[in-house]
């Protein structure tokens, strides 16, 4: 690797900033900067750059700050917390994972076609998840509540909310195809209303254009040589530098479009389906060729709908501002004019016609849950080729993730669906079970949601035994590192107690490494799991506590717990996510124990699934990479960017988008970071180790601070033999062992929180200025300031 840039000497004090963006659960500018008087320089109330109020126009008095840098804090929490109803995005998590998986893909070389196809394998992925969700809505409001309950006279007469659409009325809507008609109100509106969220929601999110520079034609991955670097030394844009990296317009809404148009067709088949199916084997007064015609024409627009999925997708060398008008118009119109169709279609008068048993979805979800393990298992060969292309030793599960999670996504799409089917089945049967004999008033949800509950009990007993090894392990590391804790410290009077909760920490923040294997062993016992549960199904048309009558007693009695466990698991697990989602949302403790992931997830644009919950980046890395342009635009003094946690991964996407000679003069500041620990293992192709040694070289110097009590920070772990040292720990936690004159009273094991509190934060930051130097004689910046507002936005527009 080639040497970094060397800083020159400072010359004077000039004028130095410090940009702070805090992590996961966010805080206040208060705590920030650490004064009750704040002034917000720039932003909004979602997100906003704030200053100490005594330090507004600091910039003309750069003297008197000697002591240190004059101090922003970027506040972002508002763009990923709120009020306790935006947990309802908790129910969208299966297209924010599935949406992961594309962001996933191991690091490639020279393999372009097969990144194409990884890309289109996850968004196929996620469109049957789409269907999946639809198809459960229509299973519930279609064949629960108007075929079987309101078809069968015992169901409808406990539900008098039904007594317009039960067949004990006689009344216009008792026949079955009308019954329907009605029904697919609620289904329909669900479509509607996640289309509604998204289009809203990237109005309010992601529309934020970056920067408006360019990258030349040809740049992407590849190195490219930056006269600006020392000896000619070739730096790497990778992918989050791209100019159109964070403003991903086109395909979002070209994939709204697609996915708004299969969940209306969905919704017609189900409809119209019912009704070509009775046309053809009975005496109906409707001409069967009415059915086949409305058939072709649902036929003919999926095939459209999964060409436009098929499509290229993100392309980001340049800002995305075309939109393709003929398919965002006229395909969701076209599924919706479908939809209307069926529901005509439906509501004809059919005199003879009856609802018995169930509605045919046993079909749709097997050919479902087929389809999602098939692809599945094509996504997991193409990861292993890409891998194989360029290995990287860190990467999670041998390039592996990206399918893992995917699978991981199907398994969530189906435990909620089918936990909210089963439990509205049994609401709707009173005292009976549905699917388990005669004395049940409906026939229930399709075999396959019994099965697929079924095995959550299996799986989670296959689970125990490693999360107990791990358990162990963690006890007898703990113990380990206990004479390890004791001679770091040099301590000649240890105390037992000390000792073990300091080693206790250590051993806990390590279990985070363990996660890919426990996620891997998940993923892969769910989809040998799954594909029994179709077998089951398939082969037996029961649900397992019939489909075992005969086997013997013990067979039957585990077979009829399973279900019935799995069941309520499934319900149970639905209603439980969503409260503890409202409470994460409302209670700061509780948001930093889920907020991680959460705040990952929702990290990366939507490329696979348009209906996952919005990107808080698309509107967080034009804030900071705006602010630092213009800043040195204007002062052309020092910057350092300062990131904890979540924070320090927003700041090296802000830093990757700057111009060059921008970049050169910036320097960054991370602690407590995931930036490799869990970005660049799960996410190799963008913080992998060949982007993260070209951001060290081409910013002008990076520190990266951590602990080994930290569950979530690490080491960014790149070359700095020829360069200035990045990483700096692992820093003590706690600063002291035990009572010193210094420290009276027993110091707090920090573990992710409070690096300011360690002296050696404000040593590495002074390290980091001392080689930033000033750029220009510090008068400038007073006669930038004098200019006003125009100069600012003259500089933001010449350095993008």
């Amino acid at each position: 690797m080639s040497p970094a840039p060397r800083s020159e000497p400072a010359q004077s004090s000039g004028a130095a900033l410090e940009l702070l963006v805090h992590g996961v659960g966010g805080t206040t500018p208060q705590e920030m900067l650490g004064d009750p008087r704040t002034t917000r320089i720039t932003g909004d109330a979602t997100a906003a750059v704030h200053r100490r109020t005594e330090d507004v126009g600091a910039e003309r008095h750069p003297e008197r700050h000697r002591d240190g840098p004059i101090a922003e804090a970027y506040c972002w929490s508002n763009l990923t917390s709120g009020n306790g109803s935006r947990a309802l995005w908790l129910l969208l998590l299966p297209f924010m994972v599935v949406n992961l998986a594309h962001w996933m893909r191991p690091t490639a070389r020279g393999r372009i076609r097969t990144v194409r196809l990884y890309g289109l394998l996850v968004r196929l992925v996620a469109l049957s998840l789409t269907v999946l969700l639809t198809a459960a809505a229509c299973e519930v409001a279609l064949d629960l509540v108007a075929w079987q309950c309101a078809g069968t006279p015992e169901c409808a007469a406990q539900r008098s909310w039904l007594g317009f659409l039960s067949t004990r009325q006689d009344g216009w809507f008792a026949q079955p195809g009308r019954r329907l008609a009605v029904a697919a109100l609620v289904p329909a509106a669900l479509v509607g209303l996640l289309w509604y969220l998204s289009h809203r929601t990237w109005s309010a999110y992601e529309a934020q254009r970056p920067l408006t520079w360019d990258e030349p034609d040809g740049a992407a991955t590849e190195p490219v040589t930056d006269a600006a670097a020392p000896s000619g030394a070739p730096l790497v844009r990778p992918a989050l530098g791209r100019p159109g990296f964070w403003y991903g317009r086109r395909l979002v809404a070209r994939l709204r479009a697609a996915h708004t148009a299969a969940g209306f067709l969905t919704v017609a088949a189900a409809v119209g389906g019912a009704a070509a199916r009775y046309d053809r084997t009975s005496g109906s007064p409707v001409p069967d060729g009415i059915g086949i015609l409305f058939e072709v024409g649902l036929v003919l627009c999926a095939l459209v709908v999964v060409a436009v999925v098929c499509r290229r997708g993100r392309g980001e060398r340049r800002l995305d501002h075309r939109l393709d008008r003929a398919v965002i118009t006229f395909l969701p119109g076209a599924a919706l004019a479908l939809l209307l169709c069926a529901v005509a279609y439906a509501g004809w008068s059919r005199p003879g016609w009856a609802s018995s048993g169930a509605l045919p979805g046993e079909v749709a979800f097997r050919a479902l849950a087929l389809g999602q393990g098939l692809l599945v298992v094509a996504l997991a060969a193409v990861a292993l080729i890409l891998y194989r292309s360029a290995p990287e030793p860190r990467t999670t599960l041998r390039g592996l993730g990206g399918p893992t999670v995917a699978m991981l996504a199907c398994a969530l799409g189906g435990v909620m669906t089918g936990g909210i089917a089963q439990r509205v089945a049994d609401w709707l049967d009173g005292p009976g079970t549905p699917g388990m004999g005669a004395d049940a008033d409906i026939v229930g949800p399709p075999v396959l949601l019994s099965w697929q509950a079924s095995v959550i009990p299996v799986l989670l007993l296959l689970l125990l035994p490693p999360v107990i090894w791990l358990m162990v392990r963690t006890v007898r590391r703990a113990r380990r590192l206990g004479p390890a804790v004791e001679a770091e410290y040099e301590e000649k009077h240890p105390e037992p107690g000390r000792t073990r909760r300091i080693a206790r920490t250590r051993a806990t923040a390590a279990l985070t490494d363990s996660a890919p294997g426990i996620l891997g062993l998940l993923s892969a016992a769910t989809l040998l799991l799954g594909a029994g549960a179709v077998t089951g199904s398939w082969l037996t048309g029961e649900v397992p506590g019939l489909a075992m009558d005969g086997t013997g007693p013990l067979v039957e009695s585990l077979a009829e717990t399973a279900q019935s466990t799995g069941s309520w698991l499934t319900g149970f697990g639905v209603i439980l996510f969503v409260t503890f989602g409202r409470r994460a949302y409302r209670d700061v403790s509780a948001r930093r124990t889920i907020g991680i992931l959460w705040d990952v997830g929702t990290f990366w644009p939507r490329a696979a699934h348009p209906f996952a919950p919005p990107c808080y980046a698309e509107r967080a890395v034009p804030d900071l990479s705006s602010r630092m342009c213009a800043w040195t635009g204007r002062t052309r003094g020092r910057l350092v960017i300062s990131g904890h946690s979540q924070g320090s991964v927003l700041a090296a996407a802000a830093v990757w988008q700057l111009p060059d000679p921008v970049r050169h003069r910036v320097a960054l500041l991370t602690y407590g970071s995931p930036i490799e620990r869990l970005y660049g293992r799960w996410f190799p192709a963008y913080f992998g180790r060949v982007p993260l040694e070209g951001l060290q070289r081409s910013v002008h110097c990076w520190r990266n601070l951590w602990r080994a009590t930290d569950p979530i920070g690490g080491p960014v772990r790149i070359d700095e033999s020829e360069g200035h040292e990045v990483d700096r720990g692992p820093l003590k936690d706690p600063l002291v062992y035990g009572r010193t004159a210094e420290y009276p009273l027993p110091e707090p094991i920090l573990g992710h929180s409070d690096y300011q509190a360690d002296p050696v934060f404000a040593a590495e930051r002074a390290v980091l200025l001392e080689r930033l130097g000033p750029v220009v004689p510090q008068q400038a910046g007073a006669e930038a300031e004098d200019r006003g507002g125009a100069a600012q936005g003259s500089a933001g527009r010449s350095s993008g």
